[in-house]
């Protein structure tokens, strides 16, 4: 298979996914290195293994995979002739022990997992290597008793530190050093046991300056008394790990002798692994086992893209059953290109042993070729555009399409002159056609759609398009024919009936308006309209557009002459008659026989109108309040005159 085909139905992603639930680093790389099969019988033994470890999955067991993470590495390190680490051994002893009760496992579900059984059935025992490492390696450390010249030496080393100890403490208990002493305690620098003495006293203090602090405040010192204690605890601690490595490289031995039955073990826990890391991504697809067949036959019942399974409309999807050929139309952005990688994922999750996101039923071919030309192909470094680039890989797929080949094309012909595009295109599929392959197509063009109709072994089919939410459905209607539905769109956005119609002519007809306008007695036309609009009367209460001022205003008064008043901001104004924009009728806003007068007074005013009108005293009195002080007012300025 071509890894440029696979990377384009994301099929890389879908093995990511499986190398997560992967334990082993060894695995990981497996799951990475191993392509889709080819062959009928090895891909329905992996989808028997898949079944039967996510049967072992739901039924809540928990298979022993123990010191696998690293076992790779481990191993490598052995074959190296390198010395493993106490942790490092017992990491491999818990591996080995993993196989053995592996292997028990399997014996209790053999019923339930023939297949997986198998595996395990004749895993080698080791079970005294196992045994010697637990033994000789302790809380991650070489166990006294893993020798008998070890336990003897750590003895003489535990007496020993026990004299060292003693020793230091009579100095610090010692009245004649307690003024020299910065701290009383014992200090260890690297495998030297020291004093900390007061900088000043430093010559006063018989031993060696092993290390002076930060500040220079503080000198650790060896005691004379113990030097000689101290060299020989060096000398017993050199030893001591001479002995614990010679233990380690035994046991490291043991296992290199074992090489070739460790390498069996490994190997197939590791394929125990991968089934298993199928298995949990499955589950969590909420997959099925699909019937898998070498007779080119696809049948998806409810299928649902791994990345969209949530969202995903469930497609019904048939193919080299009753025809070889499929060709799907419909809306931008409808789905078409969603049920080529579908179809497309879905063939290879099965060959490499998934399972699918469908219902049961489904049934998928095993394909020896699958070529996919989906998506943008245009190449910048080889100057091609995007329709060169769509037949450059359309090209290499000619020359290997064969019998049991599927072809996944996505708007065949496309990015070049319609009619061109659209004879190529049926010229492409028919030689696919005739050279054996299973071929699903997308397109717009009606040449292909009527290619799809006409032809015995190829069938229509249409992406459903909800008509008045303007929104695909996502659906796959088999034996229909869709359209972009471009006009239907244009109508709703409210483009005029004519223009609809006139494209809905030339869709038919073809039969194009090629005459010269006169665009001379057009502009009068425009212009004499234009003067007509000027020259408008204005009634009481229209609204209007004031261009000066960019808001609407009220018409007040318009008497013909060359400003017309309006009412804008509360208050009347002159605009010239250029500068005012009829909007909407006073008719159209305000029912018969409202009261135009009304607009043009604020609230307060005409609230106080009212009050008046239905005989209010407290309106009645503010008015006559309001005329006292008026004539106060006058007659203030009267004696301010005559004075």
């Amino acid at each position: 298979m071509n890894n440029q085909m696979i990377e384009k139905l994301q099929f890389n992603e879908i093995k990511e996914e499986v190398k997560k639930r992967a334990i082993g680093q060894y695995t990981k790389e497996r799951i990475e290195q191993t392509t889709v099969q080819t062959n009928l019988q090895t891909v329905q033994v992996w989808q028997i293994e898949t079944k039967e470890a996510r049967m072992i999955l739901e039924s809540n067991q928990h298979v022993p995979f123990m010191g696998l993470s690293r076992i790779g590495y481990l191993t490598d390190q052995v074959k190296k002739g390198l010395v493993l680490a106490p942790a490092d051994l017992v990491e491999y002893a818990d591996f080995l022990r993993s196989s053995r009760m592996i292997t028990k496992f399997f014996e209790k579900n053999q019923y339930q997992t023939p297949t997986l059984h198998v595996y395990s059935n004749h895993l080698p025992d080791l079970l005294p290597v196992e045994e010697m490492i637990y033994q000789k390696i302790t809380n991650q450390q070489v166990s006294d008793d893993a020798s008998r010249n070890l336990r003897k030496v750590r003895k003489q080393l535990q007496n020993l530190e026990k004299e060292i100890q003693e020793r230091l403490l009579k100095i610090l208990r010692h009245p004649n050093h307690k003024e020299m002493i910065q701290e009383a305690m014992i200090v260890q620098k690297g495998e030297h046991y020291t004093i900390p003495i007061k900088a000043s006293y430093k010559n006063k203090f018989s031993g060696t300056i092993i290390e002076q602090s930060n500040k220079g405040t503080t000198v650790f010192i060896e005691p004379t008394v113990i030097a000689k204690s101290n060299e020989q605890y060096q000398l017993l601690k050199a030893e001591e790990i001479a002995e614990e490595y010679q233990v380690l490289a035994e046991l490291t031995g043991l296992l290199a002798e074992e090489e070739q039955a460790i390498s069996l073990i490994i190997e197939t826990i590791t394929a125990l692994d991968i089934i298993f890391a199928r298995a949990k991504y499955s589950r969590e697809l909420q997959g099925i086992t699909p019937r898998v067949n070498k007779s080119e036959r696809i049948s998806i019942k409810q299928g649902k893209h791994p990345f969209l399974a949530e969202n995903a409309v469930p497609l019904d999807f048939e193919l080299g059953i009753d025809y070889r050929g499929l060709v799907i139309t419909g809306a931008n952005a409808g789905g078409k290109t969603v049920v080529l990688k579908t179809v497309g994922l879905f063939t290879l999750m099965a060959m490499f042993g998934l399972q699918v996101p469908a219902q049961e039923g489904t049934e998928l071919a095993i394909f020896d070729e699958l070529f996919v030309d989906i998506g943008d192909q245009q190449n910048l470094e080889n100057a091609l555009s995007t329709f060169s680039g769509h037949m450059q890989n359309i090209a290499e797929i000619l020359k290997r399409v064969n019998r049991n080949t599927l072809v996944l094309l996505d708007e065949i012909g496309s990015g070049t002159e319609p009619n061109e595009g659209a004879a190529l295109a049926v010229a492409i599929m028919e030689t696919m056609y005739e050279q054996g392959a299973l071929l699903v197509a997308t397109t717009h063009y009606g040449e292909i759609k009527k290619f799809a109709k006409e032809h015995e072994d190829f069938i229509p089919a249409a992406m459903a398009f909800d008509r008045d939410a303007l929104q695909p459905k996502y659906l796959l209607q088999v034996g229909e024919t869709g359209d972009s539905q471009a006009l239907w769109i244009a109508k709703k956005m409210k483009m005029s009936s004519k223009l609809i119609d006139q494209a809905q002519t030339y869709i038919q007809q073809k039969t194009y308006q090629t005459k010269k306008k006169d665009f001379a007695d057009l502009g009068q036309i425009f212009e004499n309209k234009k003067n007509e609009l000027a020259k408008r009367h204005f009634e009481k209460g229209d609204r209007v557009w004031l261009t000066e001022h960019q808001k609407e205003g009220l018409v007040f008064e318009d008497d013909g002459s060359e400003k017309v008043m309006i009412y804008f901001n509360n208050e009347k104004i002159a605009v010239l008659r250029q500068r005012v924009q009829f909007r909407r009728s006073a008719s159209e806003l305000y029912p018969e026989g409202y009261d135009l007068d009304s607009l043009f007074i604020d609230f307060k005013t005409r609230k106080k109108q009212r009050d008046l009108e239905r005989g209010s005293k407290k309106a009645h009195k503010e008015l006559l309040k309001e005329m006292r002080t008026r004539q106060h007012q006058k007659k203030k300025e009267t004696d301010s005159y005559y004075h």
